[in-house]
């Protein structure tokens, strides 16, 4: 899954022309995700194969991403009414000038983490003195960054800091002993790197989750801008609902969720063990959302962010980022 990778094009939006989605007054909604089809957005492709959006009289169009899609562009654009993204990316897009808004949090926590040769002898953060670290960029940096300095450890390298390495979407740095230590998401990349032969007593993981520094994931977001209308904002009440009666759906049947997904996967690249092994993962981290934003979890993200050293995502505390007004009418 690729989290933020499009953040660096969202940086460059500053001045673009903001464009009203041309829907906003029928029941037609565009869904923009973030990367390709796969069980990490199961509860969309649920709610369009069981009905859900059809019960809410919308007529949902489901648009994957990949890595030459930036969500944060299309919805500025107006070929999306709402995009999936994580909060680090898009509370820099609205910084730099594109005024995203969160209206829903179907994931409750994080999925990313390192994952470790534990022949390293790395048994705690301390320990990833001296050894090389695999990092996503465009923004997934930020939460590491603000994590060693919790930890006093220098991100420059030597025998006291960390060597950072610009890891690329895939495992092949770990494999390769090229790193002692990369990033993975519980769902997707920690799962490659057993598929390449690996075996878990050989790994040790970090959570983000666990350490404190976990920002939000695979948030719905849409303009400020057409939030301001009052039939969008109806038409986003419904596509919420819709959209979470998807979600608690794929949690209580993975596999016949996962199954849905491979349906929807036009490429043909995914598999059925990968898929019903990710949605099995996904599940946890949804599990105990409703849809609604907790205030305190929107609160740690941004502390993290903006403890990211001399070059933090954000250079200050957002105003408006967030509405609690979709989902307190959708659960109704």
């Amino acid at each position: 899954m690729k989290t933020i990778a499009s953040l660096a094009f969202a940086l460059g939006l500053v001045g673009a022309p903001i464009a009203q989605a041309a829907s906003d007054a029928d029941n037609t909604v565009k869904l923009q995700l973030q990367w390709v089809t796969q069980a990490q957005f199961a509860g969309y492709y649920v709610a369009l194969e069981k009905g859900f959006y059809e019960d809410e009289g919308l007529d949902v169009t489901i648009l994957p991403g990949g890595p030459d899609i930036a969500p944060p562009q299309v919805l500025a654009g107006g070929g999306a009414d709402v995009m999936l993204n994580w909060m680090p990316s898009a509370l820099a897009a609205r910084e730099k000038g594109l005024p995203v808004v969160n209206i829903a949090q179907p994931y409750k926590t994080s999925g990313l983490m390192l994952t470790c040769w534990k022949d390293t002898g790395i048994t705690s953060p301390q320990d990833f003195k001296g050894k090389t670290i695999g990092v996503w960029f465009f923004g997934n940096e930020y939460p590491f960054l603000s994590w060693m300095s919790q930890e006093g450890i220098s991100t420059e390298g030597g025998a006291d800091g960390v060597t950072v390495l610009k890891q690329g979407f895939n495992v092949d740095p770990l494999i390769q002993r090229q790193a002692d230590c990369i990033s993975t998401m519980t769902y997707n990349e920690y799962g490659q790197v057993l598929d390449a032969g690996v075996d878990p007593d050989e790994l040790v993981t970090f959570k983000y989750e666990d350490q404190g520094v976990a920002t939000l994931e695979d948030g719905i977001y849409a303009l400020e801008e057409n939030l301001a209308d009052p039939a969008f904002k109806a038409k986003m009440v419904k596509f919420v609902r819709g959209s979470m009666k998807g979600w608690k759906y794929a949690e209580a049947n993975p596999d016949e969720a996962a199954d849905i997904v491979l349906e929807y996967d036009e490429t043909g690249a995914q598999t059925e063990e990968h898929q019903k092994r990710m949605m099995g993962e996904v599940a946890k981290l949804t599990a105990g959302s409703n849809g609604a934003l907790d205030p305190a979890d929107y609160e740690r993200t941004v502390a993290t962010l903006l403890g990211g050293g001399s070059d933090p995502v954000i250079t200050k505390t957002p105003e408006g980022a967030y509405t609690l007004e979709i989902t307190d009418e959708a659960l109704k």
